[in-house]
């Protein structure tokens, strides 16, 4: 890296020991000043869907945004520098630096726990708007960070596995959001994933970080490590890693000053790290005179906020299926609204994606508040098997009267250390404290205020014992790192509540971990929850079902086993549509589910992780309000293993990546797996559309040009993709450019996409560098791959 003057100037004033501490962490999610160069703190947050802040649970409130994969299903570059923009507000609230975000792996396989955080299984469409919500952040001086570099699609035995990936596949595909990313939107960092790629750390890749990253795309950025990932000190230091996150304790520090003066590590490496660094401070105002931040952002519960989030879900929300023009509903319709996600609608995914937001607006209240008394609400089957905290105001804290819970910690010796309220029933405990002794106990108290049979229970590593329940031990099952914080243990009973029951707990614990009080009403029989819900939806116009999937399959470090909806949901579908005259089902989740009622179902919608505003956003999509004009980001296979790319399970430690460049699309395409139930890019909207007098312009990244015309009844979205079918059958069919444009009823627009020239060449692995494909080949013009509309040569 070519370090400006003032920078080696900075580092040579600076011993070793001073240069290697700026290198590692100073807490969990902040880097230590050094004022004898004017280096002042840096602070750094989780941020794919909202910018949490220095606590992991329990910070301040925060505002919770739509999840990638809906954010993403616009297929809007000015919408995800919105987000940018959006966040980077979130951010200077807080006085935070850097927002690890966004996430660009890619939807290898639809089994991926976390591929609600990732935007897409296609490269072009993740790196594009990728780069565009970076330049939004980075607008308002806020660094974004690319994550997980790389090959890191799954999460089962994500901190040892070992992903296998071939040299073309590796830049062809999962390198190629990152480097559109860097190169289209000037990424100031990114962040190395857990795992093994080709046998070597991520976090010691010399290959990628150092002779591709850095190399060969000329990238002058900052590349940490995530959370826990560095094992080696020298390994690490030599493979291009600049920053070891969390601190303030790692396996840099001494050791890696031992590796300069044994000659292991040169210190001109070092130097090279500390310049990145001290680059990332100047570019977020962290270094020589620091940063003025904003004083007055719109809150989370804001007007201007509550518009925004509204909008950006509504619009990604996509329209799968809609026979007989169900939708949008009229408003003039009595509705039954049924099921769970109905009425706990799941607005975030688990694990770091996690934020606090002001509130989370259900299906129900959404709907009640454009419709009033003409929606009945029945609640659905249930749809979770592993206990969460209380949500929706189940339990309150004694303290306040609110919804939530209060906690007092202790120490060894029983003194007080602290008592805080907690609003989402959990809280974090050991990871980002401050405490004046180690916290060695805790008490947890809420009020039930419900009558009849309720489930109550705690989560939580360590010894408990509750007011109803005894003393018994909850330790982790697994080996995976964070266990005890990502998927803590937990334990329920079922007892009878007066109204107003006070329920207590205490634990005593050994190590940090998340800790929360379980509770809600006790299960009912599912043949009495299904018939409740078929009578109601005999009674009404229409039947909207909610159904979806919860952060037990969302989440971070566990993968699904099944694209099948939990519980019975299925059946519960299927019972509505036999007995509703209309029936509509809106899928709330981030990724594939399987559909197994399809046919007899009049519409589908769509509606991912939709954020604090979720239920304002899927009514005003119902109703259309706002057009759901969104298109799939990812395919949705028929059924189980039926995708080209499935299994997340290593064997022998390893990942094989064996299916190559035939992902998603790729692979259905070229036949790999039988024809999926939707294509990526498919989404019908609320219009009708005709095409005509589609054109080639040639160059060395040709265009095509059509003319789209609205044949529906109401103003309407239109995304005109563009695939190239190559004319070597080793090389998969590919989008290189999309383009969309709203056109009222009756009225035509002419649309010209532009192709990117990166998905015109191949890796030669022979020669080690770029080949351009061969001339030839078909472009389709398509409404997603399961309807094209045009074929030029």
């Amino acid at each position: 890296m070519a370090m400006t003057h003032d920078f080696a100037a900075l580092i040579t004033s600076l011993d070793l020991p001073a240069k290697v501490r700026l290198l590692t962490g100073a807490s969990a999610f902040s880097l230590a000043p050094e004022p004898t160069i004017g280096l002042g703190e840096m602070r750094f947050s989780d941020g794919p869907t909202g910018v949490r802040g220095l606590k992991f649970v329990g910070g301040r409130v925060v505002s919770l945004f739509p999840n990638a994969t809906l954010l993403a299903s616009a297929w809007d570059e000015a919408s995800a520098y919105e987000v940018g923009k959006l966040l980077a507000e979130e951010a200077m609230a807080q006085q935070i630096h850097v927002v690890l975000g966004p996430t660009i792996n890619l939807h290898r396989t639809p089994l991926g726990g976390r591929l609600f955080e990732a935007y897409s299984e296609d490269p072009l469409l993740t790196g594009k708007l990728a780069a565009a919500y970076v330049r939004g952040m980075q607008d308002s001086g806020i660094a974004a960070c690319l994550k997980h570099l790389v090959a890191n699609e799954s999460e089962t035995d994500r901190n040892t596995v070992n992903s296998v990936v071939d040299e073309a596949t590796l830049r062809e595909l999962y390198l190629l959001p990152f480097e559109i990313a860097v190169s289209d939107g000037g990424a100031w960092s990114i962040m190395g994933a857990y795992n093994d790629v080709n046998g070597q750390a991520a976090t010691e890749q010399q290959h990628v970080n150092n002779e591709i990253v850095k190399g060969e795309w000329g990238y002058p950025g900052l590349i940490m490590s995530d959370w826990f990932a560095t094992k080696t000190a020298a390994a690490a230091a030599n493979g291009g890693l600049d920053l070891v996150m969390p601190g303030p304790d790692g396996p840099w520090g001494d050791a890696l000053v031992a590796a300069v003066e044994a000659g292991e590590v040169k210190e001109a490496v070092i130097d090279d790290h500390l310049g990145r660094l001290l680059l990332l401070a100047s570019r977020v105002g962290a270094l020589g005179e620091q940063r003025a931040w904003p004083s007055s952002l719109p809150s989370p519960s804001s007007v201007v906020r509550r518009e925004q989030l509204t909008r950006l879900a509504a619009a990604g929300m996509t329209v799968l299926k809609n026979d007989g023009g169900t939708l949008p509903l009229e408003r003039s319709q009595s509705v039954a609204l049924i099921g769970r996600h109905a009425v706990e609608t799941i607005d975030m995914g688990g694990g770091s994606a996690q934020v606090n937001p002001p509130y989370q607006v259900s299906v129900l209240e959404g709907l009640r508040a454009l419709l009033g008394d003409k929606v009945s609400v029945t609640d659905g089957v249930d749809v979770r098997t592993r206990p969460v905290p209380a949500r929706n105001g189940f339990l309150t804290a004694p303290s306040n009267g609110q919804p939530g819970i209060d906690v007092t910690i202790y120490d060894a010796d029983g003194n007080e250390l602290e008592t805080r309220y907690c609003s989402l029933a959990k809280t974090m405990i050991g990871m980002d404290d401050d405490f004046t002794a180690p916290a060695a106990s805790a008490r947890f108290s809420g009020v039930v205020a419900a009558t009849g049979p309720v489930e109550l229970g705690v989560m939580g590593v360590g010894s408990w014992s509750t007011s109803f329940d005894g003393a018994f031990e909850l330790r982790v099952s697994g080996g995976g790192i964070g266990e005890e914080v990502l998927t803590p243990p937990a334990r329920t009973f079922v007892v009878e509540s007066p109204g107003s029951l006070l329920f207590e707990a205490t634990v005593a614990f050994e190590d940090m971990g998340l800790y929360g009080l379980v509770g809600n009403m006790a299960s009912r029989e599912t043949v009495d929850v299904i018939d409740d819900a078929v009578r109601a939806a005999a009674a009404a116009d229409v039947a909207v079902v909610v159904v979806g999937l919860t952060e037990e399959q969302e989440t971070e470090s566990v993968d699904k086993t099944t694209l099948g909806l939990p519980g019975a949901q299925d059946a519960l579908i299927e019972a509505v549509a036999g007995a509703a005259r209309r029936t509509v089902v809106v899928v709330n989740a981030a990724t594939p589910v399987l559909m197994p009622w399809l046919s007899r179902v009049d519409a589908v919608l769509w509606a991912g992780l939709p954020g604090q505003e979720g239920g304002h956003a899927v009514a005003a999509a119902l109703l259309g309000d706002i057009e759901p004009a969104g298109r799939l980001v990812t395919s949705f296979p028929a059924a189980d293993g039926a995708s080209p790319a499935w299994s997340v399970t290593p064997v022998d430690g390893e990942l094989r990546y064996d299916e190559g460049t035939f992902i998603g699309y790729r692979g259905y395409h070229a036949g790999r797996a039988p024809s999926p139930a939707f294509w990526l890019g498919h989404g019908l909207g609320y219009a009708t559309w005709e095409y005509s007098d589609v054109r080639l312009v040639l160059g060395d990244a040709p265009s095509v040009t059509a003319t789209v015309k609205n044949t529906g009844t109401r103003p309407s979205r239109e995304v005109v993709q563009v695939y190239l079918r190559p004319v070597e059958p080793d090389e998969p069919v590919r989008l290189v450019g999309w383009e969309s444009v709203t056109v009222a009823p009756g009225e035509s627009a002419r649309v010209t996409v532009h192709t990117d020239r990166r998905l015109w060449r191949k890796w030669n692995t022979q020669a080690a560098s770029w080949d351009r494909l061969a001339d030839g080949g078909e472009f389709l013009v398509a409404r997603g791959l399961g309807d094209i509309r045009a074929t030029v040569s």
